[in-house]
């Protein structure tokens, strides 16, 4: 009888534990749609197949935001990557590029910043402005998605890469 209670108690110190690790994840793990100290920027992608919520967002190999969402621009075929970043980055040169870069041959991919000048600077929208909108706020006019390796691959063996 004695073991019963013990291991009942244990029990139910276990599901205790695991419901602060739920309500945790529930708190913290929601989507904010700004969250303190980030703004939202995009670029529009020819191709993002390799791009996920979450991906890593760096510059100059330092992490300063995350992709935060991912959508379909039917009219212009393209993928609208809408990322967070530290609002200290900004303003950033109308010359910047957003390239879809690899860690690896089997790592994961992330999104490269290059600063670059040019005739304005990119800012975050205001608050009654649209991000890929008719303003052009926020939006990084420049950007290179990922190389597809197998394309890349298929072209070298059929010949079709090399100079002739």
């Amino acid at each position: 009888m004695r073991e019963s209670i013990f291991e009942t108690l244990i029990g139910l110190a276990v599901l205790v534990l695991a419901g602060v690790f739920l309500w945790f994840a529930l708190a913290n793990g929601g989507e904010t749609k700004n969250t303190n100290g980030t703004v939202e920027i995009g670029a529009r992608f020819s191709s993002a197949a390799s791009l996920d919520r979450g991906t890593d967002v760096r510059m100059a190999g330092v992490k300063i935001g995350t992709v935060r969402a991912i959508t379909l621009d039917r009219e212009r075929s393209e993928a609208k990557v809408i990322f967070a970043v530290r609002s200290d980055i900004l303003p950033l040169g109308d010359g910047t590029t957003a390239r879809v870069q690899s860690d690896g041959l089997l790592g994961g991919s992330y999104i490269n910043l290059e600063e670059a000048d040019g005739f304005g600077e990119i800012v975050a929208c205001a608050p009654d402005e649209e991000l890929f909108g008719q303003t052009g706020c926020g939006e990084i006019l420049y950007a290179q998605g990922s190389i597809d390796l197998m394309t890349l691959f298929a072209s070298f063996a059929s010949g079709n890469g090399g100079s002739e």
